[in-house]
């Protein structure tokens, strides 16, 4: 802008000269006169007009065709072996499940194969134990009625008959011992009916204690049948 000022400047000064000039020379102008032309140094203005630079647009770069190819043939290799990854996850996941669940199968069937066995092993055990205890019980009842014949015995022959006695009186005594034989007690459960009878029942028993026998006894046997026995009194040799 400055340049261009500058030559417009020049211009109208060039111009006035000349205007001076010429009204000076209409003013003294003498036609014999030697005529002096002064002949102006003449500015050619010019006007220039200065254009912005216009950028050139950058070519773009056109990236070859065979790397656009090998990226995306990358990408696709990393995706495929990512799909294959959790591909091979998946199964690795799945078989564990797989050999978990076989695990649990196997202990729970050896778990209960362990209870059937216990079952079993119980049954027998149990089994056995009846029958031991039924023959226990067999031996001891068979020991058990020999000694209350013992003492059934004992008992008639202390008994003493009463004047009273008759043909077919009974009395069902219970007698209270330790295990040394000797009686602690004696209860008439059932009387015979006749005071003198029922008496000489009882003091038949205190006369045939103790029965010392018994402490050949087992325990069990003594503790089951003998620490209460009940005997009924009956003689079978009474005629009256």
């Amino acid at each position: 802008m400055n340049k261009i000022a500058s030559y417009l400047i020049a211009a109208l000064l060039s111009i006035a000269l000349h205007l001076v000039v010429i009204a000076a020379l209409l003013i003294n102008w003498q036609p014999d006169s030697k005529k002096i032309i002064v002949q102006p140094q003449y500015i050619k203005a010019e006007l220039v007009e200065l254009a912005a630079k216009k950028k050139l647009p950058q070519k773009k770069q056109i990236k070859p065709a065979v790397d656009l190819k090998a990226k995306q043939r990358e990408i696709e290799k990393r995706r495929a072996e990512q799909q294959r990854q959790a591909k091979l996850s998946a199964q690795k996941l799945k078989a564990q499940q797989q050999a978990e669940r076989e695990r649990k199968a196997r202990e729970e069937k050896q778990r209960q194969a362990e209870i059937e066995r216990q079952r079993r092993e119980a049954e027998f055990a149990e089994t056995l134990q009846q029958e031991q205890a039924s023959i226990d019980a067999k031996e001891d009842k068979k020991a058990a009625n020999s000694y209350l014949q013992l003492i059934q015995k004992r008992l008639s022959q202390h008994w003493s008959r009463p004047p009273s006695a008759r043909r077919g009186m009974e009395t069902l005594i219970e007698l209270r011992l330790v295990p040394t034989g000797r009686i602690v007690g004696v209860e008439i459960l059932k009387s015979s009916g006749d005071l003198a009878f029922d008496r000489a029942v009882e003091q038949a028993a205190f006369k045939a204690a103790p029965f010392t026998e018994l402490q050949n006894m087992e325990p069990r046997v003594f503790g089951q049948y003998f620490r209460s026995v009940k005997v009924i009194f009956n003689p079978e040799d009474l005629r009256l």
